[in-house]
């Protein structure tokens, strides 16, 4: 390497300990404290507190590529964090909050769903690494995301514990092999190919628009009224949806791959 080439190097090193370039960065870091003091909740048997923990990360982690975006401090090393991050925010610490909280009454089976949830969000993970740059994306193309999201993953597998905090902790919820399988199946949806729709697919008419402000408002005092319960209905609202948006993927693309680019918002994939 010439010495103009360290001297180029140097200056791209420097531009990305920037103040600016550390922002985003910093609150990933955030998100991956977050989720993983939710496994300390969980061993703690602070299930309710290590939820709301690995909540937080979630929206940590939709604040961290935004901030990058406004900030164009956009970098290969934030991309990276931000995936490791993902892994044990979303992967990592879920398997493990909801082997501690049922899992482990049948250890052999209860470990066996925990490991294969934790290594299909890992591999989801690995999967959007690996197309990142690629063309060849069809439901990139026409604005969908390719399964579920690791964070929405999450989400779906704190489905029973929301069912059961909602309920005051009922004793049936907590079914070990119930919830097992219920494991098994987020993670298919993780690795899985079916196209779901993304934020870039929500376009409203402007007829709902003020009544979709009005629901969101009803839905933030619900969250601060039942949570529980509030958190566990939008969980079964999104399976709802996956059918929805199935068929408004093979409606897309019957329309042929020029329509379906164009329909597609040109940005990256925030959600991964």
């Amino acid at each position: 390497m010439t010495t103009q080439d360290d001297q180029r190097a140097r200056q791209r090193f420097d531009r990305s300990l920037s103040l600016r370039a550390l922002v985003p960065n910093a609150i990933t870091a955030a998100a991956l404290c977050s989720g993983l003091t939710g496994i300390r909740f969980a061993i703690a048997g602070d299930f309710e507190k290590a939820v709301q923990a690995v909540i937080l990360a979630g929206v940590l982690d939709g604040i961290d590529g935004r901030a990058a975006r406004l900030l164009k401090a956009q970098s290969k090393f934030g991309a990276e964090l931000d995936s490791l991050a993902d892994s044990i925010s979303f992967g990592v610490a879920p398997a493990l909050i909801v082997y501690l909280w049922c899992l482990r009454e049948v250890p052999s089976f209860g470990w066996i769903a925990a490991l294969a949830y934790a290594i299909c969000c890992v591999l989801r993970l690995a999967r959007f690494n690996s197309r990142l740059d690629s063309l060849d994306q069809p439901h990139k193309q026409a604005g969908f995301l390719t399964g579920v999201p690791a964070p929405v993953g999450a989400g779906l597998a704190f489905l029973p514990i929301y069912l059961w905090l909602a309920s005051g902790g009922e004793p049936d919820i907590a079914n070990p092999v119930a919830v097992g399988i219920w494991m098994l199946l987020v993670a298919f949806l993780l690795i899985s190919n079916v196209p779901t729709l993304s934020w870039s697919r929500v376009r409203p008419p402007n007829h709902l628009r003020i009544g979709l402000l009005a629901l969101i408002g009803i839905l933030m005092a619900a969250l601060l009224t039942e949570p529980w319960l509030t958190l566990a209905a939008i969980t079964l609202g999104y399976l709802a949806i996956i059918p929805y948006g199935l068929l408004r993927y093979r409606r897309v693309r019957l329309r042929g791959p020029t329509m379906a680019s164009a329909e597609a918002t040109p940005s990256r994939e925030s959600t991964i």
